[in-house]
């Protein structure tokens, strides 16, 4: 990564994680990143799904797994082993200053795989239901940038990394709602 880029990433990363620092946030964003928080959600959705749409309920199912497994495994396996940049958390450069809110982990920072996740399914999910619910775009999309903000503010993640997710969680939720248009053009919201 250029230096110029590294040095606005740890910038924007002090900013995030020190300057909007306050005793509400340190409350509120462990508990957004933590993926089991999201399980009633996912389970709604499930239930939605197959009890209003039935046989297609199922398709939009399966078409979220595909989905989450693609921008999961395409996140934290193929090009995190690749870039392997190291957490701010874990980042000598930065142990000086950084707060850290939530244990680091050993893994790789970059890109976030939170982000990868949620904004695949956030994208995914916005395509199928636009149509219908006009408000599932908005808020699925504030769901996943705020979950990428609380990656930042914890201490986890640096900015370019939650942005490098959701750009490819991004392109993931648009293949597979493509997809889901693409074989299933006759879908009934009603």
């Amino acid at each position: 990564m250029p230096d110029y880029l590294l040095q606005l990433d740890r910038h924007l990363f002090h900013i995030i994680n020190h300057d909007f620092g306050n005793t509400f946030f340190d409350v509120l964003m462990p508990i957004l990143r933590n993926r089991l928080v999201w399980i009633p959600l996912y389970v709604f959705i499930f239930i939605f799904c197959l009890w209003r749409y039935k046989k297609q309920g199922l398709i939009i199912i399966v078409l979220l797994a595909l989905t989450f497994g693609l921008a999961d495994f395409g996140s934290a396996t193929i090009i995190k082993s690749f870039y392997k940049r190291v957490r701010p958390c874990n980042d000598p450069a930065m142990a000086a200053t950084i707060v850290s809110r939530v244990p680091c982990g050993t893994g790789y920072s970059f890109p976030s795989t939170h982000a990868s996740d949620h904004f695949a399914i956030a994208v995914c999910l916005s395509i199928v239901f636009y149509k219908r619910y006009k408000w599932v775009l908005p808020a699925t999309l504030l769901w996943a940038a705020a979950i990428c903000f609380a990656q930042v503010y914890v201490g986890v993640h640096y900015p370019i990394d939650v942005t490098a997710g959701a750009i490819y969680g991004t392109l993931v939720g648009l293949l597979f709602g493509w997809i889901f248009w693409k074989y299933w053009p006759n879908f009934k919201l009603s």
